[in-house]
């Protein structure tokens, strides 16, 4: 049976004093420095395997049974990264230097290289040994910390004159649409015509907060107008009162509300505003609010008829008269032509001071 990865992992490290395990890999091989990272001390280096120094880790992985390009891709590293410290890294680049005069072999290499290089060649052959290769660990950290504060403000600043830019394509576009030189005009225009700014975004298939977003930096006294005239509480009536025939919104109030008796619902309806924005401008304008203005009215109308045809002022007076005649409420709506459940809730709805007609007792009696 296999052992468990962190327990073979203490008792790596408890056989090695002073050496801390980092981490395990998916084998279960503890290691001891950190991934991505080759941990120097000068002139030396330390081996992720077994935590101990060396002058140079690449001679040392034999011991281990391991070579470079294993260990590399083990612990995300670069494969031409140097695992030596930096004192063996300069007596090899010296010993290099005089193969590099004396052996025809390496010279020939070098101009080799060098001639891949400029003609091209050699990028694109890495680049074709790299497809489909994963970026190792440590070239993810060196590619975080390369970007500098200047590099990140510069790149900030592409991508803001990029929106901007895209945000200018975008107002173009929508402005030809509709026929206009500009966004500017076509706004101007339609805010005249008492559209608001979610609107025309509508109208020119955005978002509809997109004008109030970009019509500031796009044509900022234009958007200064629309905000103003959206403050005006009145501004969103005027296009639905005018095709009515109304000049302002508290005539048409009274007129509809009080007159016509038409329901809150009934003008929001009318006018294509909401049922609070209705209510809202009633009380602005001192309108009082009647509920259910239509049904009551209605119910009025009705009532008023009955008491006509009974030849009564009301109906209050009818019940009352007939009751103090010893009348049922089945003599009474038998009389009127009514329910009896009509004729109890206006009894029960009486007011003081309702009148009464010469004619009630005889009309009653009849």
């Amino acid at each position: 049976m296999r052992a468990d990865p962190a327990e073979s992992a203490l008792a790596s490290s408890a056989r090695r004093p002073g050496k801390t395990v980092v981490g395990v890999l998916g084998d279960g091989t503890p290691y001891f420095a950190p991934i991505g990272q080759v941990v120097a001390d000068g002139a030396v280096v330390t081996c992720h395997l077994c935590g101990r120094t060396f002058r140079s880790v690449a001679a040392h992985l034999s011991s281990h049974g391991w070579t470079k390009a294993q260990y590399c891709e083990a612990f995300g590293l670069e494969r031409r990264q140097s695992l030596e410290g930096a004192d063996t890294r300069k007596l090899r680049a010296a010993a290099f230097s005089a193969r590099l005069v004396f052996e025809p072999a390496v010279r020939n290499g070098s101009a080799r290289g060098r001639e891949l290089a400029r003609n091209g060649q050699l990028t694109v052959r890495a680049a074709a040994a790299a497809r489909g290769r994963p970026h190792p660990e440590q070239r993810r950290q060196r590619s975080r910390v390369a970007v500098s504060a200047a590099a990140r403000a510069q790149l900030a600043s592409a991508n803001r004159e990029r929106a901007r830019q895209r945000v200018q394509a975008v107002a173009e576009a929508a402005a030809h649409r509709h026929g206009y030189a500009d966004i500017g005009q076509l706004v101007e225009d339609m805010t005249r015509s008492g559209h608001s700014l979610a609107a025309i975004s509508l109208a020119c298939g955005l978002h509809k907060d997109w004008m109030s977003r970009h019509l500031p930096r796009l044509a900022p006294a234009v958007a200064a107008a629309a905000v103003a005239r959206e403050n005006r509480t009145d501004w969103r009536w005027l296009p639905a009162l005018r095709a009515l025939g109304f000049s302002d919104v508290a005539s048409y109030l009274r007129q509809r509300h009080c007159v016509e008796h038409l329901s809150v619902n009934a003008i929001a309806r009318e006018v294509g505003l909401s049922f609070h924005a209705v209510k809202a401008a009633l009380a602005r304008h001192d309108v009082q609010v009647a509920p259910h203005a239509a049904k009551r009215h209605a119910a009025r109308n009705r009532a008023a008829a009955v008491a006509a045809e009974l030849g009564v002022d009301s109906i209050v007076a009818f019940v009352e008269q007939g009751r103090a005649l010893g009348w049922t409420w089945q003599q009474l709506a038998s009389a009127s032509g009514q329910p009896q459940t009509w004729l109890r809730r206006h009894a029960a709805g009486r007011t003081t001071g309702s009148g009464r007609s010469s004619r009630s007792a005889a009309a009653i009696a009849q």
